[in-house]
């Protein structure tokens, strides 16, 4: 339990690494004059959401013992983000990837990890005290991809629970990253039913279920009995929720998108920085739906400045912006 008058605490468990993005807007990676680097990795990013809306989180995560490692642990640590879960590899560098938004919109990847720090996190090196004192833990998909980051993140997952964490899941699927895409949705939906908040997007949905209708009927093929809320997000179409006695959808709020990169986590972040305080709210309709226009918010305005990290906002920014809706 968190100490009296202290926040409770929202673990992330997952990659860091860092985003190269191209000078130029809507080329093709080959076509790139130049790349800025960006830190990103989506439990990352939703621990700095976190952060940034006044929460209390902590990462857990395996980073290069290099000059990007370093750089990226103390980027968790100027955004208020506790570093004690991190560990450092002397053999593997810190993961890279090139990511550019091509002109249609499309976000195209290529990732350099082969392999890297955060792939080799052992079970062995987790600070087990830290996860069994999370409110909250959530994690992805890409560190179970290969051993022995598999065994750490199901270890993970399993110390949380134990220790009464909520457990969030945002599959945040990356293709290019897995051996095939069966492997992919076969790893995916191993730990599926143990999530109890799940947020897939348009596409996951589609990848998860085989089908191109993003409906209710499509959306609730992946309910699980253990699920407590399962969200799908659609881009500037919003979102919609399905919990266990009510569903509906979020309108979106419309702004002048640059880069999307980030806001997916932005909006996880601001759902479970409001959840971790009154898991009740996932049970009264009208309290959650305040929580999805707050969260949306948040996605929204990460789409307005690019990369993901420097977009997320600050709640006193989303509160000026909702004021102005």
């Amino acid at each position: 339990m968190a100490p009296t008058g202290e926040k409770p605490l929202i673990v992330s468990f997952g990659e860091m690494l860092i985003d190269f993005v191209p000078t130029e807007s809507g080329v093709s990676l080959a076509e790139a004059p130049g790349f800025l680097k960006a830190p990103g990795g989506a439990p990352a990013n939703v621990a700095i959401a976190v952060s940034r809306l006044g929460g209390r989180s902590a990462f857990v995560g395996k980073l290069g013992d290099d000059e990007f490692g370093h750089m990226l642990a103390g980027i968790l640590r100027k955004n208020g983000v506790a570093d004690q879960g991190i560990n450092f590899d002397t053999g593997a560098r810190t993961a890279l990837a090139f990511v550019t938004l091509k002109a249609d919109g499309d976000r195209e990847f290529m990732f350099y990890r082969n392999p890297s720090a955060d792939m080799l996190l052992r079970p062995d090196e987790l600070d087990l005290e830290l996860i069994r004192s999370a409110k909250v833990f959530h994690y992805g998909s890409i560190s179970l991809i290969v051993e022995p980051c598999r065994s750490a993140h199901l270890k993970a997952m399993e110390v949380a629970k134990e220790a009464g964490a909520l457990l969030s899941y945002d599959p945040n699927l990356r293709e290019p990253l897995w051996p095939s895409k069966e492997e992919a949705k076969t790893q995916i939906m191993s730990i599926w039913d143990k999530a109890e908040i799940i947020k897939v997007s348009d596409v996951e949905l589609e990848f998860l279920t085989g089908s191109n209708k993003i409906d209710d009927e499509t959306a609730m093929s992946l309910w699980h009995p253990n699920l407590k809320l399962l969200l799908v997000t659609l881009g500037e179409k919003g979102c919609r929720y399905y919990a266990k006695n009510f569903r509906g959808s979020v309108d979106p709020f419309h702004v002048n998108a640059v880069d999307t990169t980030g806001a997916g986590d932005s909006f996880v972040g601001a759902l479970l920085n409001k959840i971790a305080d009154d898991h009740s709210i996932l049970e009264d309709e009208e309290r959650l739906r305040k929580v999805l226009r707050f969260a949306n918010a948040c996605g929204a305005i990460t789409t307005t400045k690019k990369g993901a990290i420097p977009a997320l906002p600050s709640e006193a920014e989303v509160l000026s912006f909702l004021e102005k809706k």
